[in-house]
């Protein structure tokens, strides 16, 4: 991966300016970037499946380092080739990219059983390398100030580290700040955000504003019974 002691990079210095702007609302991203846990993959456009496997790999790779305990780290996968998309596009073609990751994952890695593959249970999270994933997508063209980068990317933040967090107290206190943090930052609180085990994280995933009928376009190879689907328990 590409990161701050092997690349410097246009696009990798950009991200890391927007995260270091004291107003930035994340405070998680901004302890991972102050540690220097922020990873970088420069995958191209968003659209295309030409950069798939060098995806995955890092992906897998990125899982496997990464301890349970593990706190304040992320993959961010950068598409600077993509051109301007509106919300609903860039929703159409973050799904399509995690649903080739997916397929290629698939061959060697069984979901997360931390998590459910049904991305309509509110324990869904994406899973790649065996481990769960928050995907949070980043565009232009995002209606909320927060999300919205010079370039599209998509952020992998493990779904252990939210589970270490809440272990040790830390979890409510943080998601706290950051909400104050983004009212403050963009005006008004994000609609979308719920905790895991509330709704379905993938409503969340690309920023954009749904409603009730929304449905996820994802599918686990195999059907939700195959993984870990903790609903069925």
């Amino acid at each position: 991966m590409l990161n701050r002691s092997t690349g410097r990079a246009t696009v990798v210095r950009d991200f890391e300016s927007r995260i270091g702007d004291p107003a930035f609302p994340c405070v998680g991203a901004k302890s991972a970037a102050a540690q220097d846990n922020l990873e970088f993959v420069l995958a191209g456009d968003l659209r295309s499946s030409v950069r798939d496997q060098l995806i995955v790999r890092e992906l897998q790779d990125f899982a496997r380092k990464q301890s349970a305990d593990t706190v304040f780290v992320s993959a961010l996968v950068l598409f600077p080739s993509t051109p301007p998309l509106d919300e609903l596009q860039f929703e159409r073609a973050l799904w399509q990219r995690l649903q080739a990751l997916h397929a290629l994952d698939a061959a060697r890695h069984d979901w997360d059983p931390s998590v459910s593959s049904d991305p309509d249970s509110p324990h869904f999270s994406m899973s790649i390398g065996g481990r769960g994933f928050y995907v949070i997508g980043l565009h232009p063209g995002s209606s909320r100030p927060a999300r919205r980068f010079r370039c599209a990317a998509l952020v992998f933040n493990l779904h252990s580290q939210f589970e270490a967090l809440r272990a040790d107290g830390r979890y409510d206190k943080l998601r706290d700040a950051i909400t104050e943090r983004d009212i403050a930052y963009s005006g008004s609180r994000n609609p979308m955000l719920a905790a895991h085990g509330v709704a379905s994280e993938a409503r969340q995933y690309s920023g954009r504003q749904v409603g009730e009928q929304w449905r996820c376009p994802f599918s686990a190879q195999g059907g939700a019974s195959r993984h870990g689907n903790r609903d069925a328990a």
